[in-house]
């Protein structure tokens, strides 16, 4: 399939520049329009989505693809995310993306049709065609929580290994030996680094990760509450298990209480991600809590430098453990 770059090329011009004469940018040279217009008919080059979304006024509108509008992560990140871009002038449309690549795809090219000054995403994978597309051709981008390796994109994200590793030390001061994890997507570089930073973590108090303490989820609650039904018919069940988001958290919860088992009594449980419900579980939920609404509020903050002409770089933000009594211990938290 013809790209905007075979276009460029052909015609001996930027990519830039192919983007204004679709968009009849006044300034263009009319030799240059002349052959880049020569170069889109020989190629048979219809233009995208993304290459439309190109253009030289601003709408003041940002767009956000969040992986799931129903975990409350998501949610509060979205309200930071709006809060911050109206504090700039900006508005948000938003996107749910529900967990789907063929969804995220669909938002993405939605929101660029839309003509939109940037876009915040939270990738449900390791990236679609629509968002590729639209960083080859330099639409100002930042990714958030989530990323797509490889790609030369802003990241605003917390690093949650330090609490993982405190968490995994809490659950062993307590007595806990055979600790599970219900893992996310394996697509998804959360998923991934959560996963490596308790493998990592148990390595260093002296315990093993048997293949089948690991769970297989999809960051959903239903997910949560297979992978801890499969942990419960093992012939040595674990004393703990780290659900790696808060819905699978509360899957693992209501498997446990359908069997009539007790948190922590019979089985310990503790989250990443934590959430205002978890105080009012019975009993408490310990979690690791990320900075969200810094993130969402960094987060515009690196989109808007991008559409206004100026620099944005990465930023890393720190996650902590919140210890509840799901895992044994009483009330507190630290970080």
């Amino acid at each position: 399939m013809t790209s905007i770059k075979d276009v460029a090329h052909a015609a001996g011009v930027s990519v830039a520049t192919v983007s204004r004469v679709l968009n009849d940018h006044p300034a263009v040279r009319p030799d240059t329009r002349s052959r880049v217009l020569s170069a889109v008919t020989e190629l048979g080059y219809r233009p995208n989505a993304v290459a439309r979304s190109l253009r030289t006024h601003q709408t003041r509108t940002l767009g956000l693809v969040i992986s799931d509008v129903l975990n409350p992560f998501f949610t509060e990140l979205a309200r930071a995310v709006e809060d911050a871009a109206r504090e700039r002038g900006y508005s948000v449309i938003i996107g749910n993306a529900d967990e789907r690549a063929a969804l995220q795809e669909h938002h993405v090219r939605t929101l660029l049709e839309r003509r939109i000054d940037g876009l915040l995403v939270s990738p449900t994978d390791g990236g679609t065609s629509m968002i590729r597309d639209a960083v080859e051709v330099g639409t100002p981008m930042v990714f958030v929580d989530r990323w797509i390796p490889g790609l030369d994109v802003p990241v605003v994200h917390a690093d949650g290994r330090a609490a993982v590793h405190d968490l995994v030390a809490h659950l062993h001061a307590l007595g806990h030996r055979r600790i599970a994890i219900i893992g996310g997507p394996s697509e998804t570089t959360t998923g991934n680094e959560r996963v490596e930073a308790f493998r990592a973590a148990l390595e260093s108090h002296g315990l093993p990760l048997p293949r089948e303490y690991v769970g297989e989820g999809d960051f959903q609650t239903e997910s949560g509450r297979r992978a801890t039904e499969v942990f419960l018919g093992l012939a040595e069940p674990p004393d703990a298990v780290f659900a790696t988001d808060n819905l699978m958290a509360l899957g693992a919860m209501d498997e446990l209480r359908r069997r009539g088992l007790r948190v922590p009594d019979d089985m310990a449980l503790a989250a990443f991600d934590d959430i205002p419900w978890f105080l009012h579980t019975d009993p408490p939920i310990t979690a690791i809590a990320q900075p969200t609404g810094e993130l969402g509020h960094r987060a515009v903050e690196a989109l808007i430098n991008l559409v206004e002409g100026r620099t944005a770089s990465s930023v890393t933000l720190t996650a902590r453990l919140v210890t509840r009594r799901s895992c044994g211990e009483s009330d507190g938290s630290r970080s």
